[in-house]
């Protein structure tokens, strides 16, 4: 593991890596296996960036991680209880680009609208 790894695993799962490379948990000694959803799934995105991730198990503290993060691809359906920065660019199906919650719920929905018309 990179030492960005290390310190993303420690922020968001306070776990750490030992020496004899364990992954050390609030519930105790173990691997990889052992961490959150979420934190793997951010693992995945560090080390697969041209690949396109589901984050629908992340929770709130990964999803503003991902946030910040810039030439990643992921996949969610549209988050209900998490607040969008400002300043993050969002792009959708590699054409429409927005910023921020506003741009995010307006693209939303314009996509309902569209789903709408067309019976989907």
């Amino acid at each position: 593991m990179s030492q960005k790894e290390i310190d993303l695993i420690q922020q968001v799962d306070a776990a750490k890596l030992t020496p004899d490379k364990h992954i050390e948990t609030k519930y105790g000694l173990g691997t990889i296996r052992n961490l959150s959803s979420g934190c793997k799934t951010l693992l995945n995105i560090i080390k697969h960036p041209d690949k396109v991730v589901n984050v629908e198990e992340c929770g709130p503290n990964v999803l503003r991680i991902l946030f910040t993060m810039d030439n990643i691809k992921i996949y969610m359906s549209r988050p209900t209880l998490f607040d969008i920065p400002d300043d993050a660019k969002i792009r959708f199906n590699d054409s429409d680009i927005v910023i921020g919650g506003r741009g995010y719920n307006a693209w939303w929905s314009n996509e309902y609208e569209r789903r709408e018309a067309d019976d989907l």
